[in-house]
């Protein structure tokens, strides 16, 4: 894969200090990518550039974002870092391992690493805006990884696998399967699939599975066009 194609994303990041020695992880593995989802204002640019070292050029090209999903939005998949599951949650999270053998074969689509804030890494509702979950094992007894120590062993992990080879096209961003997400729930609307709700939870499942699926823009208008059609027929048997 290419490593220009990885985006470390930091949600909402207290503390300046941990946004340099992230920087300086980024590099150290060739990836030079950074969004914040945050307000610059709010970050002490000589406190970054502190333990940054060499690596501070990384945060001056950093992009800011008010939300996960802005910040991901041109991206094929997004992978939220996390050690609690819950009901809430991803299904399934993968090890960082597996993750970096995932996006290697996603051709030249962009890929995203979520973090979440130090104190309390993503909440269900950022975790949501992702497409998957990934986690990092660690003891029971102390299981909090430091933030620029998580940043580290993803990025280690893609770096690992970035000679091998990618699956030669370009998957759909997230921005774009979400047009396709929306034309399945309109047709499944427009058959009385949704009686008062489930239309949103619909969403989410489609907007996960072909993420993983990690679509091209053919398949999506395939997708597209026979679920409009399953729509076209069923209103034209019910006529």
């Amino acid at each position: 894969m290419n490593l220009d194609n990885v985006v470390v994303v930091l949600a909402k990041p207290e503390e300046s200090r941990n946004i340099g020695a992230v920087c300086r992880a980024m590099a150290n593995c060739a990836i030079h990518s950074l969004r914040i989802v945050g307000h610059k204002e709010d970050i002490d640019e000589e406190r970054v550039r502190i333990l940054s070292i060499h690596a501070f050029d990384i945060y001056k090209n950093a992009l800011f974002f008010d939300s996960i999903t802005q910040a991901t939005s041109d991206c094929v998949c997004s992978a939220g870092t996390t050690r609690r599951r819950g009901k809430k949650r991803a299904d399934k999270l993968l090890l960082p391992e597996e993750f970096a053998s995932y996006a290697g074969n996603l051709g030249e689509g962009k890929v995203a690493l979520v973090f979440g804030n130090e104190r309390a890494g993503l909440s269900d509702t950022e975790l949501l805006e992702c497409t998957m979950g990934v986690t990092i094992p660690s003891d029971e007894g102390f299981p909090s990884l430091n933030l620029s120590h998580a940043v580290q062993i993803m990025c280690y992990e893609l770096f690992r696998s970035a000679k091998k080879v990618s699956a030669g096209y370009n998957p759909v961003s997230l921005e774009r399967l979400d047009k396709t997400v929306t034309s399945l729930a309109d047709s499944l609307q427009q058959i009385g699939f949704f009686v008062r709700t489930g239309r949103p939870e619909m969403e989410h499942f489609w907007r996960q599975l072909l993420s993983r699926a990690a679509i091209s823009e053919g398949e999506a208008q395939y997708i597209e066009k026979i679920f409009c059609k399953t729509a076209g027929l069923a209103g034209k048997n019910n006529g």
